[in-house]
């Protein structure tokens, strides 16, 4: 994680955002302490929980077309094992 001061990170802030988004967090300093962590979007709702779950993007995902499944008659066959 790269450690920013805060004068630097205010000035290079365009810089600090392309870096947050194509290594990771980033941390920024005030007079020598840690103050912050820069984080994306994506990173902020995947650690708050604010991500939907699979079972939720599947139930709101949009419906088609029923599906055909109409099964053969067949008799099942022997298999050999």
């Amino acid at each position: 994680m790269h450690t920013w001061q805060l004068q630097d990170a205010k000035s290079r802030f365009s810089e600090l955002v392309d870096l947050t988004l194509k290594e990771g967090p980033q941390m920024v300093t005030r007079r020598g302490q840690e103050a912050v962590v820069i984080v994306s979007a994506l990173e902020y709702r995947r650690m708050s929980g604010s991500t939907p779950s699979l079972l939720t993007t599947l139930l709101n995902a949009p419906r088609g077309e029923p599906l055909d499944v109409a099964r053969s008659r067949e008799p099942i066959r022997d298999l050999a094992l």
